[in-house]
């Protein structure tokens, strides 16, 4: 019963497992497994043009917030915000089924402060299926630790989404099959229904999201080019980059984590800092941090780890 209950409530556990096992807490991730289950209804349900269009355009928007908000925002504070937009950006990332705010800010500090060392959580050096995925399956990892992220851990909005993370997911879906419902009755020749965008709009596009995220995990730092040492094996993915709106130039990223922009140079695409240019000139976002010219240009690579 306790595990049901965190599928809803995910107020810290006390049988969190802090030893290092990598047992799957089966009961929690239920519905993990039946997200991925339900886009094979995609057979019963079929297809149209509205219900990919809806798809596509939920991944780009939940993609943005995810790369934009919970990476480059909640946890590198890489440019400042009002509260509005904050919650704004932290409810569609919550929509992407990817925990709450506070719980991913804090796992990527904690992977920068460790990376691909014994205390990352996710080091492919563990193996492809673990830091892909194995790692937030268990219970070592379900916890939020409100100690690397305390000026985030002040918001009680931030909080209560973290506790309560399926909560914005629930709604997603359910607004779509609302959304699907009425296509189906006002517009018959847009040949969709509720359950058809329930599983193109919620079910196939966060799966999509989901594991295009966990490949900066799993292939970020092993398959690509390295410009800058890095105590990490962290490389730059032109198609990983591209896939996730710019987070794929990883080694740039870590070697100056607080820079708001990842394609240090004109020719590496970073969409999500397009965006968030445009939204620095309307005033949305401000204070936006970079890397320096000078430290761009330097310390290009003379070692490398493997």
């Amino acid at each position: 019963m306790r595990a049901i209950r965190h599928w809803f409530d995910s107020k810290q556990r006390t049988d969190s497992n802090e030893s290092g096992s990598r047992d799957i807490d089966w009961m929690r991730i239920i519905p993990f497994i039946a997200l991925h289950l339900g886009s094979l209804a995609v057979i019963w349900v079929g297809v149209s043009v509205f219900a990919v269009t809806v798809a596509v355009a939920l991944y780009l928007l939940r993609m943005f917030a995810i790369t934009a908000f919970y990476h480059r925002f909640f946890a590198h504070k890489s440019f400042k915000t009002s509260r509005v937009v904050q919650l704004t950006f932290a409810v569609i990332g919550a929509s992407a089924t990817q925990r709450g705010p506070l719980w991913w800010a804090a796992h990527h500090r904690k992977h920068h402060r460790f990376a691909d060392q014994p205390d990352d959580p996710h080091s492919p050096k563990q193996g492809f299926w673990w830091s892909h995925i194995g790692w937030f399956l268990n219970k070592q990892h379900f916890n939020t630790d409100y100690a690397m992220v305390p000026e985030l851990a002040t918001y009680p909005e931030l909080r209560w989404l973290d506790r309560f993370d399926i909560a914005v997911p629930i709604l997603l879906a359910v607004s779509l099959y609302v959304l699907g419902e009425m296509m189906a009755a006002w517009f018959p020749s847009m040949q969709t229904n509720g359950w058809q965008l329930v599983v193109w709009g919620y079910c196939i596009s966060t799966i999509v999201l989901l594991h295009a995220t966990l490949l900066i995990n799993s292939l970020a730092h092993k398959m690509g080019s390295r410009r800058y040492y890095t105590p990490d094996h962290s490389r730059n993915n032109f198609w990983l980059a591209l896939l996730t709106l710019g987070e794929g130039w990883h080694n740039n990223h870590h070697y100056h984590a607080a820079s708001a922009r990842q394609g240090f140079y004109w020719w590496e695409v970073d969409i999500s800092y397009y965006i968030l240019s445009i939204m620095n000139k309307l005033g949305l976002i401000w204070d936006m941090r970079t890397i320096p010219v000078a430290k761009r240009d330097r310390n290009h690579l003379s070692k490398d780890v493997v």
